[in-house]
């Protein structure tokens, strides 16, 4: 009898602990995370947490990507940290897919005694896996976000309290991403109610501007032959009409470049604020893909800067490399690519500095090492800091200027990607930066927008 009261006392006395250290973990986690209003620190910081307290030597958190249709390695902690995040697996595959499919915890004491086990994923990046825990993610409404895992127990393997206690951290990081998602939303659905507001106030605004420069352009088309035509009927000598006619030869040849610089200005006025909003939306427009001429595209963009660019000391200069053939594109979006290409490059600039755009095409080939159009964007400005340029092109874009949004690269990038293009960077502080922009001269299958 003595025995059996031993017995219960102590199995009582271990559930005692386990409810302990189950606390212990949910407060030590809402103490973290409490701190921490970035969504990727946060859900990071968790997961050292969760490892921590289920003394496990490393950790990963794979997300539902919906539009790729693959759970991704979105965090990971432990020595392969850096060639795990990023990795895809498709939703069905391993563990981590029977998990997320079923929405049921897994407990894994001997991984290799498991079928659904992905070993090739170890074996890629070169780590071993002995026994895992893998536990679903899910939302506020129970809809599965993704999976949570935990690897190798120092000490032995996992047993149902570990589970119990991991899947209570899980639940706190999923409500945290899920929070943190609603928030941004909603965040972002201000945005782009204000810029809504903006592109509003900044199209009346640039209508007289538009309509005074059209009425302009009508004057001048009438008025010098009229003004010719009067100025031949004079009873003065052949060689002081000449001479006349010459006082008033820039002002003709002037005149419709600065009308057309004027509309060209305030188009682009116009299209900028649709790419901004639709840049911070995430999306791109549906490409429309027609041949086009990327070198007179860039010509028309290199007008259109080069009187700010003149006036700020900077000299710009379009440089097609040998023959560039036409490419299969949407006009709109590349113009809008260049113009934000050159002008981002402008704004890293000081007097005396110079932005070489040059466009070069390789049609024969599979792309990317052919059928392709490179535009190339290099500038001997101030150049980028690592930190900067390890992000430009990503949703973590930082920007280097006062006020500055990164929303320039943004639309770069996804004109590039709604091309089915490739962009990458170079840059060096004090030197200067170059840009690549590799776009796809035939578009032989759909390219997938971001």
């Amino acid at each position: 009898m003595a025995d059996e009261q031993t017995t219960e006392v102590q199995k009582l006395h271990k559930t005692v602990t386990e409810l302990e250290r189950q606390l212990d973990a949910a407060r030590r986690i809402a103490m973290g995370l409490s701190t921490i209003t970035k969504v990727e620190n946060l859900v990071q910081e968790a997961l050292n947490i969760s490892l921590q307290v289920a003394e496990a030597e490393a950790g990963s958190i794979l997300l539902y990507d919906a539009e790729k249709d693959k759970l991704v390695f979105k965090y990971v902690v432990g020595e392969k940290a850096d060639e795990l995040t990023g990795m895809e697996l498709a939703p069905d595959q391993g563990l981590a897919g029977q998990v997320f499919g079923s929405g049921q915890s897994s407990i894994a004491e001997d991984v290799s005694r498991e079928k659904a086990h992905l070993r090739e994923v170890g074996e890629k990046v070169g780590y071993i896996t002995t026994n895992m825990v893998t536990v679903p993610l899910k939302s506020v409404d129970n809809e599965p976000i993704g999976v949570m895992q935990v690897l190798n127990k120092r000490g032995g393997p996992f047993d149902h309290h570990d589970v119990t206690l991991i899947e209570i951290m899980a639940a706190q990081i999923g409500a945290a991403i899920e929070t943190a998602r609603l928030h941004e939303e909603a965040r972002l659905a201000t945005i782009v109610r204000f810029i809504g507001n903006i592109s509003h106030d900044v199209k009346n605004m640039i209508t007289p501007t538009m309509t005074g420069a059209e009425t302009l352009r009508l004057i001048s088309d009438d008025c010098f032959p009229q003004f010719d035509e009067q100025l031949n009927k004079l009873a003065v000598a052949p060689a002081e009409v000449d001479q006349i006619k010459d006082t008033l030869v820039e002002l003709r040849e002037l005149y419709p470049e600065m009308i057309e610089i004027i509309l060209e200005g305030c188009n682009a006025v116009q299209q900028r604020m649709a790419e901004i909003s639709a840049a911070v939306k995430g999306i791109v427009a549906e490409p429309h893909f027609e041949m086009t001429d990327i070198v007179a595209l860039a010509q028309r963009v290199g007008n259109l800067l080069s009187v700010q660019a003149d006036n700020e000391g900077i000299t710009i200069s379009i440089e097609p490399v040998g023959e560039v053939p036409t490419a299969m594109v949407d006009a709109k979006q590349i113009y809008n690519a260049i113009y934000n290409l050159i002008f981002n490059a402008m704004d890293a600039c000081q007097p005396g500095d110079t932005i070489t755009f040059r466009i070069q095409g390789q049609p024969d080939g599979q792309f990317p090492e052919g059928n392709y159009i490179m535009m190339e964007c290099e500038d001997t400005g101030s150049g980028m800091p690592e930190e900067v340029k390890a992000k430009l092109f990503t949703d973590d874009a930082i920007s280097t200027k006062p006020m500055g949004t990164g929303l320039g690269t943004r639309i770069v990038k996804n004109v590039t990607d709604a091309h089915g293009g490739l962009v990458e960077v170079e840059s060096q502080e004090g030197v200067g930066t170059t840009i690549r922009c590799r776009i796809p001269i035939q578009q032989l299958e759909a390219p997938s927008g971001p």
